[in-house]
């Protein structure tokens, strides 16, 4: 067990992982196990420190507590951390490892892709554990790679709230798109199809530029996406972005992207208010890949993701035309909201 931040609610449990002989290193962090297992992706990233990973583990984990309540769907939140080792390692080895760790948890973690993993990662973590999702599917069944999912619900919810806040579609406007991993490309792409001018930025340059050749996309520098002149930036990367320094500098008039934790802290939610511009609660708009992980776990066909995610984007503009109501930032009530889903549970369960 390790410690954690005090301004976050007690983890049901949160474990350290370290096997020297795979390389395995890092954090499991269990939130919330009030409406099911707790579920979230496994991130495979450098990290300085183990307290480095640690913390994002348990921002990452709260937040799927929260997305999973807003979705519907029986699970709780967490999310597993691992750092990347420096050097040559045998990545198979260290999957496997992880999957034994999940195991000894005895379901009350499922995990799945996140940022740095893939589906063939999961097939090494299915070799020493049943409880992991976004698996090849099988047939009749929902499963695979869920960023596609999660693509589709951004773009769809960027959709309705520009029509929300901007009384506009899509077509004409010009997104600033920070990330250009397997969602933000997906996302690009939906993007590009629906007539919309696209400003790009990721810090490999092959992947970007490859992706700007194809959709005729303008490419500038990391540091400067989120202030460049555009009605809508969707931040796709890791979080943190949102920052006053970001806020006072930007000029879109709508935040709505893949990114997890966007917020650097809870009051640059009321900053975007302040200054007019809308903001499209992370873990709402970006549910659909844990909607697919959560049809996959249980059983269900596509056709239970296509139903669920189809529900992200009018949930979007229920919450913002909410937020404007009682002039509160959209992320206050995006909280609230999940705080309401999961104490009504507590309740049932007491």
């Amino acid at each position: 067990m390790v410690a954690r931040p005090a301004r976050l609610t007690p983890p049901v449990e949160c474990v350290r992982l370290h096997d020297a002989e795979s390389g395995l290193d890092g954090v499991i962090a269990i939130h919330s196990t009030t409406l099911g297992p707790g579920a979230g992706g496994c991130r495979f990233w450098t990290y300085a420190g183990i307290d480095e990973a640690l913390a994002d583990a348990l921002r990452l984990a709260e937040g799927m507590s929260y997305k999973n309540a807003l979705a519907g769907l029986p699970l709780g939140g967490a999310k597993a951390v691992l750092r990347k080792p420096a050097g040559d390692f045998d990545r198979a080895k260290l999957f496997r490892a992880f999957g034994r760790a999940v195991e000894q948890l005895g379901g009350l973690y499922v995990t799945a892709e996140d940022v740095g993993t893939s589906v063939a990662d999961m097939q090494e973590v299915a070799g020493t554990t049943r409880h992991v999702a976004g698996l090849p599917p099988a047939a009749g069944r929902a499963g695979g790679d869920p960023s596609p999912w999660t693509a589709r619900g951004v773009f769809e919810s960027m959709r309705a709230a520009a029509r929300f806040a901007l009384d506009t579609d899509l077509a004409g406007l010009t997104v600033a798109v920070q990330g250009t991993g397997n969602v933000g490309a997906d996302l690009c792409r939906r993007l590009s199809d629906a007539g919309a001018r696209l400003v790009i930025a990721d810090p490999n340059p092959a992947r970007r530029d490859r992706l700007a050749a194809i959709l005729g996309a303008k490419v500038v520098d990391v540091d400067a996406i989120a202030s460049v002149q555009a009605e809508i930036f969707a931040p796709c990367a890791l979080g943190g972005v949102l920052n006053r320094d970001s806020v006072r500098a930007m000029k879109a008039k709508l935040v709505c992207g893949a990114a997890n934790n966007q917020l650097a802290a809870p009051e640059v939610g009321d900053m975007l208010r302040d200054r007019g511009i809308a903001y499209a609660p992370d873990y709402v708009v970006n549910a659909g890949g844990i909607i697919s992980v959560s049809a996959e776990y249980l059983g269900e066909d596509e056709s239970d993701v296509e139903a669920r995610v189809g529900q992200i984007a009018p949930r979007v503009a229920a919450l913002l035309d909410r937020a404007v109501r009682e002039g509160r930032s959209p992320a206050a009530v995006a909280d609230e909201m999940a705080e309401e889903v999961i104490a009504g549970a507590e309740r049932v369960a007491a």
